[in-house]
C-alpha cells in the first residue's frame, strides 16, 4: 500500500534534514533580478518539510510562515531553525493553509509540489496572496545520466526501490507549469546544482527517499551492499557528485 503523501517521510526525518540538497544561490538571484523580489516580502513556504527551502528564505532576510502538515518534519524544522526570529509555523496542508486572505506577498512551493492537488492549491494560494503577489514553484530534479555514478545510482533505485517507478521524478514538465499559471505566468529558469557527498552522505541521501526500503526489509541489506560497491567504483577523493537541475517557475495567480 502506498503511504499518504503527508506521512511518507515521517520515519526519514533525520536523514532528510541532514542529507537532502539545498538550492543554488542563482535561484534567489534570478528572483531578485527577474521578479524584483526584495527581502521585505512575506513568504508562505508551503509543504516546507524539514525547512530546507524555509532556511533559504530566512537567510535572505524574509519573514516566513512555514506551512507543513507532517508533525515530525515540522518539529524537526522548528528545532533546526529556532535561531531565526522571523519564522512562524502552521500545521496545515497546502490546499487549506488556514492563512488569512491577502496575508502574504509570495507563496513558495519547493520539492513537495508534485504531491499537492494542483487544482485546489491554485485557488487557495490566490486567496492568501496580496494584490501583486507572486507564486514561486521550484525543485531539484536529479540528473539521471552523464556519469557512471549517476547512471549506477538510477539502476540501484530501480532494482531495490519499493515503489520507485510510481513516485520518482514526478515533477511537472515546463508546459504543464505554464498551463497551471495560465495568464499569470511570468517566466522560468533552470540552474545546475551539485551535492558532493562521502559514503555516509550517500547512504543518508538514499535513506531519505520514501521509496528506499527500511531496516528489516529483505531488500535493505542487499541495497546497501550495492550502494557500497557503486561508491567504491565511482568515488574520487572519497566523494561522489550528485548533480541536479534546479527548475523554477514564477507568476501571478489571478
Amino acid at each position: 500500500m502506498t503511504a499518504e503523501p503527508t506521512e511518507r517521510f515521517s520515519n526519514r526525518v533525520d536523514d532528510y534534514v541532514r542529507y537532502r540538497p539545498g538550492y543554488p544561490p542563482a535561484l534567489l538571484a534570478w528572483l531578485r533580478q527577474a521578479e524584483g523580489v526584495t527581502p521585505d516580502r512575506v513568504v508562505a513556504d508551503i509543504g516546507a518539510g524539514t525547512g530546507i527551502s524555509t532556511r533559504m528564505w530566512l537567510e535572505a532576510g524574509h519573514p516566513v510562515v512555514g506551512v507543513e502538515p507532517n508533525a515530525a518534519m515540522r518539529e524537526a524544522a522548528r528545532e533546526w531553525l529556532r535561531a531565526f526570529p522571523g519564522l512562524r509555523w502552521v500545521a496545515a496542508p497546502a490546499e487549506a493553509t488556514t492563512l488569512a486572505d491577502a496575508s502574504v506577498d509570495l507563496v513558495s512551493a519547493a520539492q513537495a509540489f508534485h504531491w499537492f492537488d494542483t487544482d485546489k492549491v491554485r485557488g487557495e494560494w490566490a486567496r492568501i496572496l496580496r494584490p501583486g503577489g507572486l507564486a514561486v514553484v521550484y525543485w531539484n530534479s536529479r540528473v539521471l545520466e552523464g556519469s557512471a555514478f549517476l547512471e549506477g545510482y538510477e539502476r540501484l533505485l530501480r532494482d531495490f526501490g519499493t515503489d520507485y517507478e510510481s513516485v520518482a521524478e514526478r515533477y511537472q514538465d515546463d508546459e504543464t507549469m505554464r498551463r497551471w499559471f495560465g495568464a499569470g505566468f511570468h517566466g522560468m529558469a533552470s540552474f545546475p546544482n551539485r551535492q558532493r557527498v562521502d559514503f555516509d552522505g550517500l547512504r543518508g541521501r538514499l535513506l531519505s527517499s520514501s521509496y528506499a526500503p527500511r531496516p528489516g526489509h529483505p531488500r535493505f541489506e542487499p541495497m546497501l551492499a550495492a550502494l557500497r560497491e557503486l561508491f567504491d567504483a565511482s568515488a574520487t577523493d572519497g566523494c561522489v557528485d550528485f548533480d541536479y537541475r534546479t527548475r523554477v517557475f514564477a507568476g501571478a495567480l489571478h
